[in-house]
């Protein structure tokens, strides 16, 4: 339970300090992009060293995010923010004099950890301290309006540290925040915790970690190891297994980290590929052109950075259109319209080579923004329409899971083929060394895999999108309605859940709806189904 009648002003001060925490969390995404070719510079690094440095973090954020909000609800939610950010803030000291790229690596899967107990638990906070649905709706809003800000500072901020100080800079500047973000959360923040925790789930925890990673692994040493050798099989097969030993286990389960039945429904299953798809799309993308745009057009750092600013744009702008549209269409047209953003886009960018204009960089950056900008309201709103109460939560929980893992997959894929295309190019021979004219042969062949990830989207907003307004719930109209899914951080299981029962205004109006084919599907799952939908009815 959370601390009685907090005052406004306190509340506000509560959320300042969680968006500070996405804040951070989010310029992370996209401010060591733009740092890449200077890594590569300075430690030599590979194609495979440079995929790690941004898949270390995804992989292990992705990989905590449920077992964090978990951990929130049973040992209070402000300890184990505040937890997250002293080693988010740590982990940023240690990458900033980090000796090689080995430790890199390692140091950014200390951040990641930290990162993993921030937007999981803050969205917890922010939930428990908002008690009036509008006020809770407009509070999720503000703080997830933050991403856009930090995926549009992110590159311009990072071009001007990396060119003006150098990339160690990058880490420089979330320590300060950090510092700031922890010492008011101990004056501010009131504890909380769950009346009814879940269970940890170790077992399930060491399973996902094991495939996520093994399934990066072996696309990320594919081009090195041969796409058919012993390492790459076996670690293919080894997380096939590892997921039906998941799937056995967690079925059994009482209170799962991941309950399997949620991928019996359709729409669920089609949203949680969604997220994948989209993330990957993205993660790919921001790799290629991070490269692109500064060894093939020869951009400074800061000029990189200024350049991808409408693909920012384009998010920003995206995101609460489609939030009101789907409050007030359902998920489908956002959903298709995503897909076709994403896929003209990432086609335009296919042509891309050291003669192409400003003008079609620009063009190209802003729809496909545009597309990444329309898909996360739908892809919550579908994952936990049509759930019962007690499983919303969770719903979205694995939506924003899935984000992470679409992120990691999509720059572990892209990474690998463009890898082989450099390879290919320098005529069989290995080194870090990466030629300007090897880079501009790997661009084609990478971004048709972000091509096909967009296609993938769209093809899925077309045959599994609900073809009816549903009602998703305080969570998801929130979502909806301040695009805070594109940090990857809504929900946690356990941890939103509490906060599900009570709709959202935004929404409330079409709980007529809320009865139909999606619910029959989840009764039919075997998961208990309350008459309304989400947000109909207290438990």
């Amino acid at each position: 339970m959370v601390e009685a009648e907090l005052t406004r002003n306190r509340r506000l001060a509560v959320l300042g300090i969680c968006s500070m925490s996405l804040l951070i969390v989010g310029l992370d995404n996209t401010i060591v992009n733009i740092a890449l070719p200077s890594l590569r510079r300075d430690f030599d690094a590979s194609p495979a060293g440079l995929q790690w440095s941004i898949d270390s973090y995804t992989i292990v954020l992705a990989s905590l995010l449920m077992l964090a909000g978990s951990m929130g609800d049973r040992l209070g939610r402000r300890r184990i923010f505040q937890t997250g950010l002293a080693l988010f803030t740590l982990g940023s000291l240690l990458c900033s004099i980090a000796p090689s790229l080995h430790w890199l690596v390692a140091f950014r899967m200390v951040q990641a950890v930290g990162g993993s107990m921030l937007n999981p638990v803050a969205m917890s906070i922010i939930t428990n301290t908002f008690t009036d649905p509008r006020e809770r709706a407009r509070a999720i809003g503000v703080w997830g309006a933050v991403i856009g800000i930090s995926m549009a500072l992110g590159p311009v901020l990072g071009g001007v540290l990396v060119e003006w100080v150098g990339w160690r800079s990058i880490f420089w500047i979330n320590i300060p925040i950090g510092l700031i973000a922890l010492t008011l959360a101990q004056l501010y923040v009131p504890e909380s915790r769950a009346a009814r925790p879940r269970r940890l789930d170790a077992v399930g925890q060491v399973l996902v970690i094991f495939i996520l990673a093994a399934l990066t692994y072996s696309l990320i040493a594919a081009p090195e190891a041969g796409w058919t050798s012993a390492r790459t099989l076996g670690l293919l097969a080894g997380a096939g297994v590892a997921v039906a030993l998941l799937v056995r286990y967690e079925s059994r389960r009482e209170e799962p980290l991941l309950d399997v039945r949620l991928f019996r429904v359709a729409s669920f299953s089609g949203a949680t590929l969604t997220a994948v798809c989209a993330l990957g799309a993205l993660g790919g993308s921001l790799l290629l052109n991070t490269i692109y745009l500064q060894d093939v057009r020869g951009y400074e750092p800061l000029h990189a950075g200024l350049v991808t600013l409408p693909m920012a744009a384009g998010i920003i702008i995206g995101a609460p259109l489609s939030g009101r549209a789907v409050a007030r269409f359902g998920p489908r047209p956002s959903l298709l319209a995503a897909g076709v953003g994403l896929t003209l886009g990432s086609l335009a960018m296919v042509g891309f080579d050291a003669g192409s204009s400003t003008g079609q960089l620009l063009i190209a950056y802003v729809v496909f923004g545009a597309g990444f900008g329309l898909v996360n309201a739908p892809i919550t709103n579908t994952a936990v329409s049509g759930m019962p109460v007690e499983q919303a939560g969770v719903a979205a929980a694995v939506a924003s899971t899935s984000r992470q893992v679409g992120q990691s997959l999509g720059v572990a894929l892209v990474g690998s083929v463009a890898a082989v295309t450099v390879t290919a190019a320098a005529g069989g021979a290995g080194g870090g060394g990466v030629s300007t004219t090897m880079i501009d042969a790997m661009s084609p062949a990478g971004r048709w895999v972000v091509v096909a990830a967009s296609a993938a989207t769209l093809l899925l907003g077309l045959t599994t999108a609900p073809r009816r307004r549903r009602v998703a719930g305080a969570v998801a109209s929130a979502v909806s309605a301040g695009a805070a899914g594109s940090a990857g951080s809504v929900g946690s299981a356990g941890s939103v859940g509490s906060a599900v029962p009570v709709a959202s205004p935004g929404v409330a109006k079409a709980g007529g709806d809320a009865v139909d084919g999606q619910q029959q599907a989840a009764a039919q799952a075997g998961i208990r189904v309350v008459a309304g939908g989400p947000g109909a009815g207290q438990q």
